[in-house]
């Protein structure tokens, strides 16, 4: 089993514009290494702040607590004890020991000799052993060096070999590795050196961390180091869903991470962040799961012809079809299949026939939005619903803010409301909860809204108002269609409260 190293906390957050607060930064070691079961995180840099200080002693009061504090991890300097000093009186226990992996960085950077770099960082772990600081150690520039130095990099693994050191970590520092090199390189290590321990740590400057990370593994390193969604300085690190993925399926080499919780940590990442995860992204992406050709959605009807090992369920999500004008019926009848619906073969063509139209179109159809396409084309009723918006009005008025009226039904019951708001819909939200409130129902808090409109803002096509919601716990997604933006978000409104009521 390899090594699992997440570095989003220390590495991920040098990722410019991200800063994790100290309650994010608890509650993403929680979840790294108990929900997602990494084997250890790096949490910060040593001597950065007061405040980084007092968020890396809650982590490790917490990790003591919890049997995790060997594997919290901080990056420390030869500073003659400085770092160590910072790491024990936070109350952790590993330092990963920054030093100089090129001739060039020692040399131009340090402005020191080989010898004299080699007698610091002898002293500093000598420092840290008497501290009862355990040593892993980062040879900062190590792919330059094993490359245009060599001799040098052997001078200092000959020099350190023997120290009390428990990881020698290979960095990629500027990403310049292949998969090529990354294996010559590797090779030359771990020859050289089979008892030590190695970890190799990717940068994705030419989009190869996650192939380099695997070729690494493949040669026989025994840690590798990753981030969440990929962050990290620059083109950011390996992600660490993708390295799991290739891990598990391409080279059979098993880990502690737990599969299912891969997405639900990401997008907790992703809000923490303020990074939004690119929708093609492999495993976590929001579409790539979803397949969009007609050919495609026929050949999983038939034996799953388009089928990887990537089940989407392992990763805690679902397959979905997408829809437009490359759908074909099977596509079609996939969605429909999952809502529940039934329609003959001459019903599915007219539908059909209307999502290619609307496709043409570059609208973004869901399989949300069938309902209102199969209500709109074959003009069924609608399904019986608990829960009706029965009428609302706004009144807009300059300098004031907007008011709105709601009328609603539920169990045939009909309550009406009117309260002000910052805008139309927020002034509709506050007026439909008064109703709620009164009536002693729960609600769900709404965590995004988005609003999708075709290009160049035809009036012939729909507006599609997406809204996220949190209700006991469970995320959920609903949606509305219509020609006017605020109409299509009431329509998601009213699909919510059904929602929540077979929740209940």
């Amino acid at each position: 089993m390899i090594e699992i190293m997440d570095t989003t906390l220390r590495d991920g957050e040098q990722t410019s514009g991200v800063s994790f607060s100290s309650q994010e930064k608890m509650s993403l070691a929680h979840l790294l290494l108990v929900d997602l079961g990494v084997n250890r995180i790096e949490v910060a840099s040593a001597r950065v702040s007061s405040g980084e200080f007092e968020t890396v002693k809650k982590i490790a009061a917490w990790a003591s607590a919890a049997g995790h504090i060997d594997k919290v991890e901080i990056l420390g300097f030869i500073d003659n004890g400085a770092s160590i000093n910072w790491i024990k009186d936070a109350g952790c226990k590993v330092i990963n020991l920054l030093t100089k992996g090129s001739y060039k960085h020692v040399t131009e950077q340090l402005r020191k000799t080989p010898e004299q770099h080699l007698g610091d960082i002898k002293k500093e772990i000598e420092i840290a052993n008497k501290a009862g600081i355990s040593v892993n150690l980062y040879l900062e520039d190590w792919s330059n060096g094993i490359i245009n130095s060599q001799d040098y990099v052997y001078f200092m693994m000959d020099g350190l070999k023997d120290m009390p050191i428990r990881r020698f970590m290979l960095p990629d520092t500027l990403g310049i590795l292949n998969p090529h090199s990354t294996w010559r390189c590797c090779r030359r290590m771990i020859n050289r050196y089979p008892n030590l321990h190695f970890d190799f740590h990717a940068h994705n400057d030419y989009d190869l961390g996650v192939a380099n990370t695997m070729v690494a593994a493949e040669v026989g390193v025994k840690g590798v180091h990753v981030t969440m969604n990929g962050l990290g300085e620059r083109a950011g690190n390996a992600s660490l869903s993708s390295v799991i993925a290739v891990f598990h399926d391409q080279l059979k080499i098993e880990t502690s991470i737990k599969e299912n919780n891969i997405n639900r940590v990401s997008r907790v990442v992703e809000t923490y962040s303020g990074l939004t995860i690119s929708a093609n992204q492999p495993i976590i992406g929001d579409n790539v799961f979803t397949q969009c050709a007609g050919i495609h959605a026929d050949g999983d009807n038939k034996n799953n012809l388009y089928y990887n090992e990537l089940f989407p369920e392992r990763f805690g999500r679902v397959r979905e079809y997408a829809l437009g004008k490359l759908s074909g019926k099977s596509n079609i009848r996939k969605n429909i299949e999952a809502l529940g619906i039934e329609l003959d073969e001459n019903e599915m063509t007219i539908v059909t026939n209307r999502v290619t139209e609307l496709g043409d179109k570059k609208e973004i159809i869901t399989q949300d939005d069938l309902p209102y396409i199969i209500s709109d084309v074959l003009k069924h009723n609608e399904k019986d619903k608990r829960i009706k918006i029965i009428s609302f009005a706004f009144v807009l008025t300059k300098g004031l803010r907007p008011t709105a009226t709601v009328r609603i039904e539920i169990d045939g019951e009909e309550y009406e409301q009117t309260a002000p708001g910052d805008g139309q819909y927020h002034a509709f939200s506050k007026a439909l909860w008064k109703i709620y409130n009164n009536l002693g129902k729960p609600k769900p808090a709404l965590t995004n809204y988005t609003v999708y409109i075709p290009p160049g803002g035809r009036t012939d096509a729909l507006v599609q108002t997406v809204i996220a919601w949190n209700f006991n716990g469970k995320d959920f997604k609903t949606r509305g269609l219509d020609a006017d933006q605020t109409e299509a978000a009431v329509k998601a409104t009213e699909k919510m409260l059904n929602l929540i009521e077979g929740m209940q």
